[in-house]
């Protein structure tokens, strides 16, 4: 009953180590107004990369950018269209970073800022609030974050805000899908009883209710209805078809030292000093 990316997610060496509350893919926010002033249709279930790209330097104007971009791995750009195509940054429970597929994919990232000029270059300092406050200030007419944000975005935007899939290169997109677990410690006295209530805390109606009250997405599936609540059909419909297709971001031990390498890296191929190639083996070789 529960999201398959999530419960591959919560597995390591085969053995399932968590029972998973929730499951949220990135998704695309996009101001509808900005779409409407420059003459484009929203995007939706299927968007492609060409056309994200197309639309973003169409949207860029003076002030205002396509979109807005983190410096971070795991919540930077480059990373959802990453794995919007089926391509990720580890393989077999190892770091696989510099494989050519994810190279390209945080290569087109980078040159949303220093080729295509449609974003502004982010500091390494920045935290998700500054990107996030970009797009509610009509600075950027688009936006890659999780779906915890939702109420946020959709209630204090300069402008009506909608989501839509993880562009890629076909349209079909797959989302990258994050969230968390309960488990059992190892030196817990009642295993049994823990994992009764472990079960308590992770049915459908329990799931359901905080989904509609806090925003976030059910890992069970029948109750991803009570998190759509009345949000608009077309929001849905693109959270829906990312939780289909969407896998885990499956990371390794040595994790945080890889997010804070590269986004002390990114900066430099954000401003076109550095390849994708160059700083994801930089990072590589630094975090062995």
């Amino acid at each position: 009953q529960y999201n398959k990316a999530m419960i591959q997610g919560m597995t390591v060496d085969g053995k399932l180590k968590a029972i998973p509350y929730d499951a949220e893919p990135y998704v695309l926010y996009y101001n509808a107004d900005l779409f409407a002033a420059a003459g484009l249709p929203v995007p939706t279930e299927s968007y492609t990369r060409a056309q994200f790209l197309a639309d973003a330097k169409a949207l860029t104007k003076g002030d205002t950018y396509g979109i807005a971009v983190q410096p971070g791995l795991a919540s930077g750009p480059g990373i959802s269209f990453a794995f919007a195509d089926g391509h990720a940054p580890t393989k077999d429970g190892n770091l696989d970073l510099t494989n050519q597929d994810f190279v390209n994919d945080v290569q087109f990232s980078f040159d949303l800022v220093n080729k295509d000029k449609v974003a502004k270059a982010p500091s390494a300092a920045d935290t998700s609030d500054v990107s996030q406050q970009q797009f509610m200030s009509g600075q950027a007419a688009m936006l890659i974050d999780g779906p915890w944000v939702y109420q946020n975005l959709t209630t204090g935007t300069k402008g009506k805000v909608g989501a839509a899939v993880i562009p890629s290169a076909s349209g079909k997109s797959g989302g990258l899908i994050q969230g968390s677990g309960f488990g059992i410690a190892a030196n817990c006295k009642d295993k049994d009883a823990a994992f009764q209530n472990i079960m308590k805390i992770t049915t459908p109606e329990v799931v359901g209710a905080v989904g509609a009250a806090r925003g976030t997405v059910p890992s069970v599936e029948s109750a991803v209805k009570d998190w759509a609540g009345t949000k608009p059909a077309s929001d849905v419909a693109a959270v829906k078809t990312l939780l289909e297709n969407g896998k885990a971001l499956q990371t390794t031990p040595n994790w945080n030292q890889v997010e804070t390498l590269f986004t002390q890296s990114s900066v430099e191929g954000y401003r076109g000093d550095k390849t994708a190639q160059q700083v994801l083996q930089n990072v590589a070789d630094s975090s062995k």
